[in-house]
């Protein structure tokens, strides 16, 4: 499983000029789910998430958590993070979950991360979306379970 979270003051999610997704303050997650992974894969991504210090303290220091604060948690569906360019220009994707398997895991993380932290928020898997986002800092991370 590979999350790419970025520090956000703002993201949102819009599908053909819909807005279907936005947050405040918070982490914005890009989650590719690959072949072989499983919901305990899943608990250890979504407990990184939560508890990884990426926001200041009164120092200035990456102290805090996103529980810490009380922040927002966008989960986006992106299988691309799966992507590689093994030959050529153009990417393969063959470590990337089945379509109905890596649903199944989104689904999966989506809900245990609302049962551990109640603000959180979610794109559409297998849709075209149009993500928006104001990086704070800037701060991204790439993590893999």
């Amino acid at each position: 499983m590979i999350g790419l979270i970025q520090r956000v003051k703002e993201a949102a999610i819009k599908i053909e000029d819909r807005l279907v997704s936005s947050i405040g303050r918070g982490i914005l997650l890009f989650l590719a789910v690959e072949k072989g992974d499983d919901e305990k894969k899943a608990d250890q991504m979504i407990e990184k998430i939560l508890q990884c210090r990426i926001f200041p303290d009164e120092n200035g220091k990456m102290n805090r958590s996103l529980l810490d604060i009380n922040g927002e948690l966008l989960i986006v569906p992106e299988f691309t993070l799966a992507g590689e360019f093994l030959k050529g220009k153009r990417p393969t994707f063959h470590h990337a979950a089945p379509p109905e398997e890596g649903k199944k895991l989104f689904d999966y993380l989506v809900e245990k991360a609302e049962s551990k932290h109640g603000l959180v928020k979610k794109g559409c898997f297998g849709v075209n979306m149009t993500v928006y986002l104001i990086n704070e800092g800037p701060v991204s991370f790439w993590i893999r379970t």
